[in-house]
């Protein structure tokens, strides 16, 4: 049983990786695949997962985009605050919507991608290390420096992209609008992009330094 009790309208840091810190991600197509299912798989409804998959065989071309269903009304179990995919593991920062609306959300991801991935690569058994952590965030301040830790993880954890396509932080930067993330609560907190930005990049090295604390940092 965890500890931590999830309640609606309250922000939690997700995360997980793979099992014996193998990697989840192996190439272009495993991250989008993670992508699309954050989105499709939030809906208390089930079945966009299989409608997608047939609209692609008939349109190979398109995007999520371009997918009718997807700007159909849904019942949303989260709210995706940021993120960022790393090659061996994730972090997702949300806020509940709807009873137990994370474990359901999370449950339906993790055995998602878990069934794609062994599918792909002809393996069987667990892809991720148990269940995925969950923390409580108690406190604007910890959103707000969790927004830096998140959307920067790709340079804290040392790979050299700067700004990683496969997170939030271009987004943030006002370079994308995937309209995956609800940004409001965090860019709202200041003037601007750049402004935002500053922010960034002042925590970010800073984390990075302490990036061996990972566990103080999370709690």
């Amino acid at each position: 049983m965890r500890k931590i009790k999830f309640a609606d309208g309250e922000y939690y840091h997700l995360y997980n990786r793979g099992v014996d810190k193998r990697r989840i991600f192996s190439d272009t197509q495993d991250y989008e695949r993670f992508l699309i299912s954050m989105d499709l798989l939030n809906d208390q409804n089930d079945g966009l997962m299989t409608d997608w998959k047939d609209f692609k065989r008939n349109h190979p071309r398109a995007e999520l985009s371009d997918f009718p269903l997807v700007k159909k009304k849904r019942k949303r179990l989260i709210k995706f605050i940021f993120y960022c995919l790393n090659p061996n593991h994730y972090h997702l920062v949300v806020q509940q919507l709807a009873e137990k609306g994370v474990e359901k959300f999370m449950h339906k991801l993790g055995t998602s991608y878990t069934n794609y991935f062994n599918t792909k690569n002809k393996r069987t058994g667990s892809l991720l290390q148990g269940k995925f952590k969950a923390v409580h965030i108690k406190s604007n301040a910890k959103l707000l420096y969790l927004s830096a830790y998140v959307n920067m993880n790709h340079f804290i954890h040392g790979y050299r992209i700067k700004e990683w396509k496969y997170s939030s932080l271009l987004d943030y930067l006002g370079k994308r609008n995937s309209g995956l993330c609800n940004k409001g609560v965090i860019l709202g907190q200041f003037r601007n992009n750049a402004d935002y930005k500053k922010y960034l990049h002042e925590n970010a090295f800073y984390l990075k330094e302490r990036k061996d604390e990972e566990k103080y940092l999370l709690e």
